[in-house]
């Protein structure tokens, strides 16, 4: 059972493709929604600064952080890569925010992801990673910027997997125990 926060941005598109591939998920919402017990965490793309706001306000942190440093997979799809790394501070990476630019500089490649092949990636406003620490896997690179990594079972994206009908990126995810 995958636990999604889902007080802001794009939790609705994450639940729909874990869904295709037969994961049950839930709403993360409220301090007593992350207390739950469940085996897996996306952090979904959004607004960085708002979800960080709301995670605080509502309670959420203390729960979600626990589970994060007991080695819970985690999913942390653009502002998730921004909390996981800024606030949750689990991910050792520097995280730079709109890399790319403002909204209408948007774009989508198809690139190579280590261990999972070629796959479409979709940036909305993208954050890219300046620099992965020792320890941390780099999965991914477009334009010479690193764009997914992995330090255990979190994987840190600047990309929309959930956007987009190939599902090998969160197969891999959900392979990950």
């Amino acid at each position: 059972m995958t636990g999604i926060l889902s007080v802001q941005g794009d939790f609705l598109e994450h639940e729909a493709a874990l869904a295709r591939l037969g994961e049950e998920s839930f709403e993360i919402r409220s301090k007593e929604d992350a207390e739950r017990d469940f085996d897996r965490l996306v952090l979904p793309g959004g607004e960085s600064t708002v979800q960080r706001k709301l995670v605080g306000e509502l309670g959420i942190y203390d729960a979600l952080q626990r589970k994060i440093e007991a080695g819970i997979p985690v999913l942390a799809t653009c502002a998730g890569l921004i909390l996981l790394a800024d606030y949750f501070r689990t991910l050792p990476v520097k995280v730079k925010r709109n890399a790319y630019g403002r909204q209408s500089a948007s774009f989508h490649v198809d690139s190579e992801f280590s261990g999972v092949g070629s796959i479409p990636m979709t940036f909305i406003r993208a954050p890219c990673i300046e620099l992965a620490e020792n320890g941390v896997e780099v999965k991914s690179r477009v334009d010479g910027r690193i764009t997914g990594v992995q330090f255990g079972k979190q994987i840190g994206i600047a990309f929309h997997p959930e956007l987009d009908s190939d599902t090998k990126l969160l197969s891999y995810w959900l392979s990950i125990k």
